[in-house]
């Protein structure tokens, strides 16, 4: 099948297409990127997908993104995406906007149960009937000029992207239509609410087992390494890895053989910042009571996992009733959090992440469910 294709390689040029994309009703979004030596995804290429042609934006040569921008956040136009978290990243950081409305075929699939996290290739197989090549995923897209093998993938991409949502959306009722837009604009906020560095030690491995001088320490070590990342553009475990974090702030090393010792620290971290390392955790560890962190909730008990299947259980009786993939209706996470609200005994809480129809439909029945728990 021969492809329609157009380069979009000025300012001028982006600005026109963009003005003529803002008069469809939809258009398909795809992103190719390098991201193995940096914080921050390197953008090789963008493509458009309007439903006739494939457009290839080079993101070497534009200079201007707000035209870019205005579509995505134009609430007229529908922005199709296929399992968008990291092409979500790729769109702020090149033009500090997010697509709103969202609609990721991903989701649609899981909602029209053919399937949850389906890769892009099987969903068009299975809706399009067409069996696409092996990908170039692993390509250099930084490269230039890229192969005609990298382009015919990429232009594939947008033209398929965009047949696929139609062919979605005509299965889709309007009511599985209207979750797959919401759950779409559930994942531009949670990019939106970027956690504060300050605030990731609450997610560090066994960080509920530190004392709350130690939770200083942690707390500090996170949020310098992340703003480190960001600085030098490097990933996190460039800086220092995962598994150093916690004894770290366990142990305090005070001099750099000891700092040497620690679990899965890499000589090169302790080269290069060991000694910022040592006064960082003296100084987090020397400040007053009054400015530690509370202590971090200890996880579910092994006996709530009787209770939390039983939670699960209502979600998937509710998937199967609404005939969408199980892992849908009640994520892990927000079970958990719901009985840590309240465990053993309650009264329990519904989590402010369980929103829109999952609230809806099934947010009494849990409560219900765990009121008949209590003695």
């Amino acid at each position: 099948m021969a492809i329609d294709i157009h380069w979009i390689r000025d300012d001028a040029s982006l600005a026109s297409h963009c003005a003529s994309w803002r008069q469809l009703p939809f258009v398909a979004l795809d992103t190719e990127f390098v991201r193995v030596d940096t914080f921050y995804p390197q953008t090789g290429l963008v493509q458009v997908g309007d439903g006739r042609s494939a457009y290839l934006i080079d993101p070497l040569t534009i200079g201007d993104w707000r035209p870019l921008a205005g579509l995505l956040e134009d609430p007229a136009v529908v922005k199709v995406l296929h399992a968008c978290s990291e092409d979500l990243e790729v769109l702020l950081r090149l033009t500090g906007s997010l697509p709103q409305p969202l609609f990721d075929t991903q989701l649609a699939a899981a909602y029209l149960d053919l399937g949850f996290s389906m890769g892009y290739s099987r969903l068009v197989q299975a809706v399009l009937g067409i069996e696409l090549p092996k990908g170039e995923t692993r390509s250099d897209w930084l490269q230039r000029p890229l192969s005609e093998l990298q382009i015919r993938y990429a232009a594939e991409d947008a033209v398929h992207l965009a047949e696929l949502y139609v062919a979605l959306v005509e299965r889709l009722p309007e009511d599985k239509r209207a979750w797959t837009l919401e759950d779409g604009t559930e994942l531009v906020a949670n990019l939106r609410r970027e956690v504060a560095p300050e605030e990731l030690y609450r997610e560090g491995r066994l960080a509920w087992k530190l004392s709350r001088q130690q939770l200083a320490v942690l707390r500090e070590l996170y949020a310098w390494r992340e703003r480190e990342a960001r600085r030098r553009d490097q990933p996190r475990n460039r800086i220092l890895r995962e598994n150093s974090l916690w004894p770290l702030a366990r142990f305090q090393p005070t001099d750099l053989v000891s700092l040497g010792r620690i679990e899965d620290m890499h000589p090169r971290t302790v080269r290069q910042d060991g000694e910022t390392l040592l006064r960082l955790i003296a100084e987090s560890g020397a400040t007053p009571p009054e400015s530690w962190p509370e202590p971090l909730p200890e996880p579910l008990p092994m006996d709530a996992s009787a209770l939390l299947k039983k939670l699960r259980a209502l979600g998937q009786a509710e998937a199967a009733r609404l005939q969408i993939a199980p892992e849908l209706a009640l994520r892990k996470k927000i079970l958990e959090a719901l009985l840590k609200s309240g465990f053993p005994n309650g009264p329990y809480r519904l989590p402010d992440t369980l929103r829109g129809w999952r609230r809806e439909r099934l947010g009494q029945a849990l409560l219900d469910c765990l009121g008949g728990e209590r003695p």
